[in-house]
């Protein structure tokens, strides 16, 4: 079976990501918040490396739980800053907690943050492969950065967006392609 050529099949995590989450469309909220927080994780790494440490990072992140993660305090943000199972990045660490809370905030103005992500893509999934960035993602990351978000950059949006499967992107070697 062919895959997308990013896909290492020499990682079983990431040939099981590729071919049973990465594109398939979900809505969950709970998924929804852990794809934006791992994501935006992945900033200036790999996902494989995001990849790999997902399991630490829900159990750092109390199964990323919204409600646990927007109470976090400076107690918890030094634990996290010294467990050696996860990216240790301070700043990601602390955008992680006020981007929970403005997920939060946005959960409550749409009723759930896919309605907020269906104002941009009116419910649609979009087919398009090649592309790290478009204008849905440039708008979406700029509209997030206007409410406070940080690490969320068209790119790590369009990620994002590839991850959940409103935009689907799988390449046309790929036993998964559909257009």
């Amino acid at each position: 079976m062919k895959r997308c050529t990013w896909c290492n099949l020499n990682n079983p995590k990431y040939i099981e990501y590729h071919d049973y989450e990465w594109g398939k469309l979900n809505t969950d909220e709970e998924y929804l918040f852990e794809m934006l927080i791992l994501e935006s994780f992945q900033a200036g790494l790999s996902w494989q490396c995001v990849l790999n440490k997902r399991e630490a990072f829900k159990e750092a992140y109390d199964d990323f739980d919204i409600d646990k993660v927007i109470e976090y305090d400076e107690k918890k943000i030094e634990q996290l800053s010294n467990n050696p199972n996860i990216i240790r990045n301070k700043l990601k660490i602390k955008a992680s907690i006020s981007n929970a809370k403005i997920f939060k905030s946005i959960q409550e103005e749409y009723q759930t943050f896919y309605n907020y992500l269906c104002t941009f893509t009116h419910g649609k999934i979009i087919y398009e492969i090649g592309k790290t960035t478009s204008t849905l993602s440039d708008s979406i990351s700029n509209d997030l950065k206007k409410r406070g978000m940080k690490f969320v950059g068209s790119t790590i949006i369009y990620s994002y967006l590839q991850a959940i499967g409103v935009i689907y992107s799988h390449e046309k070697d790929c036993f998964l392609y559909k257009d």
